[in-house]
């Protein structure tokens, strides 16, 4: 069985992209808190890569930015590419099944004027300068 639950906040704001067939797909990493302290006494985290795909991405475009909480189900998946040096290199992303927002805009230690309307949209839009994805890459 391959499955992950995962609580965190997001280290950066939402990327989207879409594939040559338009299918979404949206990027973010999450900061997972572990359960003990290091030697020092402070608790370190772990920064998780996660992949939403298809509508549910279109909605983390939407509605997340960096530091709000989310909680993440979905499936482990690694994946290797080659770099411009010529170096394989391995990727260990969370491809998530479901994404589920649990703070709001006024919630959590961000000040409150982020360009988010309590549960309104982003102000920003996605633009003509989107990267594309392969179709080759996709998980299914």
């Amino acid at each position: 069985m391959n499955r992950a639950f995962l609580v965190g906040n997001l280290t950066r704001d939402p990327e989207l992209r879409k594939t040559q067939n338009d299918v979404s797909v949206c990027t973010f990493t999450i900061a997972c808190n572990r359960r003990f302290t290091n030697a020092n006494g402070q608790r370190e985290a772990d920064f998780l890569n996660i992949v939403v795909w298809r509508g549910q991405a279109d909605n983390c475009y939407r509605y997340l930015k960096k530091g709000r909480r989310v909680a993440v189900s979905g499936s482990i998946q690694t994946r290797s590419y080659e770099g411009q040096d010529g170096n394989r290199r391995y990727v260990t992303e969370i491809v998530a099944d479901e994404v589920e927002f649990l703070s709001t805009a006024n919630s959590g230690n961000r000040d409150n004027n982020d360009d988010f309307d309590s549960f309104g949209p982003r102000n920003d839009t996605v633009n003509g300068d989107m990267q594309s994805v392969d179709d080759d890459d996709l998980p299914f």
